[in-house]
């Protein structure tokens, strides 16, 4: 049978934020169990950038695959899915969209299990596609009584803000700082490609939750490393993954817990409801294959589910 092909139209108009956070809450539960193989990703040098490939096997869905992108012109992403059983490729997606609510939904796990009980006020510093999808997927764990967005560019935060009340139905508005954005915030994203941090650790409240999504390690972290270590317990996604950065992470390794682990009980997150979390996006392998294959089991839109070109 034909190779079933998705855009980002596709990925947009049937992927959504439950069913994104129940393929990663799955995968990564998995991945704690052992049945899911998730290397670090392979970076292959082209000279001016890389060729990067995320890859994984998912045992029980009898699927395996691999994301590709690059750092070197900024080109379309593929991700490719095939049957471990049959050895069948059935599914090709493109674009940037799949990766962005993957790295979104495992962000609403990590809230889901870390952040306080309850609806949340959530700040957010950044306004592109990843502080977009963070917010997007977070709604399927929590009520949202309030989002405060800024940007450098303070346009595209008015833009998040306005969209933010128009799509997802919820009462946000644009913050002219960053300070003004977290201060008081139950859960906090950081979405920016800064090498230096773009708040201070004493904006955070006690008892708050911080994911970070942009660069993280020694020389270039969107986060002051005064919040690693204020942080009461700092959880990733992929303990493996963090570990094979060319240079450390500003978490110290032997601090940092696995999503998994505290998603399936294992590890206990908070003992005090006045204690800082943060989660680390790293991004674990193998999730983009687990949110493909959604794309594969939904009902195929008649005008371009299936590309026979």
């Amino acid at each position: 049978m034909p190779v079933r092909l998705f855009d980002d139209n596709d990925v947009r108009t049937r992927i959504d934020a439950g069913t994104a956070v129940r393929a990663m809450r799955t995968a990564i539960l998995a991945h704690h169990e052992g049945t899911v193989q998730a290397p670090p990703r392979v970076r292959a040098d082209l000279g001016g950038g890389h060729l990067v490939i995320t890859a994984g096997q998912l045992r029980e869905q009898e699927l395996f695959g691999f994301r590709a992108y690059d750092t070197l012109v900024g080109a379309e992403q593929l991700v490719a899915v095939w049957n471990t059983r049959t050895g069948e490729l059935t599914a090709l997606v493109r674009g940037a969209e799949l990766g962005a609510r993957r790295t979104g939904a495992i962000g609403a796990v990590a809230v889901e299990v870390a952040a306080c009980p309850g609806p949340v006020r959530v700040g957010i510093v950044g306004a592109g596609a990843q502080a977009w999808t963070q917010l997007w997927a977070m709604l399927a764990v929590r009520e949202v009584e309030e989002v405060v967005i800024a940007a450098r560019r303070p346009e595209r935060a008015e833009a998040f803000a306005h969209r933010a009340a128009d799509e997802l139905g919820v009462r946000a508005r644009a913050a002219r700082t960053a300070e003004d954005a977290v201060r008081d915030r139950d859960v906090v994203i950081v979405a920016t490609n800064s090498a230096v941090p773009v708040l201070d650790a004493a904006w955070i409240a006690p008892g708050a939750h911080v994911n970070t999504i942009g660069p993280k390690t020694a020389s270039r972290h969107e986060l002051p490393a005064a919040l690693a270590h204020r942080a009461s317990v700092v959880i990733t996604d992929s303990p493996a993954q963090a570990a094979s950065y060319p240079e450390p992470l500003i978490f110290a390794a032997d601090r940092m817990v696995d999503l998994g682990a505290v998603l399936a009980g294992a590890v206990r997150v908070r003992t005090e409801p006045d204690q800082i979390t943060v989660f680390g996006s790293v991004g674990l392998a193998g999730t983009e294959v687990a949110l493909a294959a959604t794309l594969v089991r939904r009902p195929p839109r008649p005008s371009s589910a299936v590309v026979t070109e």
